[in-house]
């Protein structure tokens, strides 16, 4: 590493694992989320529990489980390198499904907190004049969300920008493959070189201060209930 140079690669990089991340859990989230604020199953409490587990479990333990699944040796590692014959443990793929899970509340609570608001007035009216339930949520839910999915992607997105024990029991410290900002700042702390992590820790900071302001904003200009 040279002294007083900054790689761009890592911040590269984290850009395209937060990007990828998001819209995998905007995709997945979704779903989970409209089931989870409608459904009246038993099964929802735990369902919840599930998704919420990664706001309080370590991220190292996370990570090292996640590391068995991935493995060569693991139950979804083993058939995949099988059948492709890549590793998903220290790769990008095997961060994205790790970000994806270990962002996933971050995603579907913003978004089931949203469903929930709107009550069955829209779901009602909708279906009084025919539309299917697709068209229903597309034309009538999806609108009357966008604050939803603006906090979902926001707070999914920063999340991932931020990871760091996850990444690095599941992906290491590749360059190029894996090294994600977060570790970045880590390597040049760890050789002392307190002029880089600066500039790559502000930079993080003051991006996360602008989203957020930017988002607060927004939000107050749009509708939260059917009327």
């Amino acid at each position: 590493m040279n002294s007083g140079a900054i790689d761009l690669g890592p911040v590269w990089l984290t850009l395209q694992l937060a990007a990828t991340t998001v819209l995998i859990l905007l995709t997945v989230g979704t779903p989970i989320a409209w089931w989870l604020a409608h459904t009246r199953s038993k099964l929802r409490v735990g369902i919840e529990a599930v998704v919420a587990l990664p706001l309080v479990l370590p991220p190292t333990v996370l990570g090292f489980y996640l590391l068995i699944l991935l493995g060569p040796n693991g139950l979804l590692g083993s058939p995949v390198q099988a059948l492709t014959g890549a590793s998903l443990s220290f790769s990008f793929a095997g961060l994205v499904f790790a970000s994806t899970l270990y962002s996933l509340p971050f995603v579907v609570q913003p978004l089931q907190s949203n469903f929930e608001s709107l009550g069955k007035a829209p779901l009602e009216t909708a279906a009084s004049l025919g539309a299917s339930k697709l068209d229903t949520f597309f034309s009538v839910i999806f609108p009357l969300s966008r604050r939803g999915y603006l906090t979902a992607t926001v707070l999914g997105f920063a999340h991932t920008l931020g990871e760091f024990g996850v990444v690095l029991m599941v992906g290491g410290n590749i360059p190029g493959e894996t090294k994600v900002i977060s570790i970045e700042i880590y390597d040049h702390v760890e050789v002392m070189e307190y002029s880089q992590a600066h500039i790559l820790s502000g930079g993080l900071l003051f991006f996360s201060f602008f989203v957020l302001l930017i988002v607060y904003s927004i939000n107050k200009k749009l509708p939260v209930n059917f009327s």
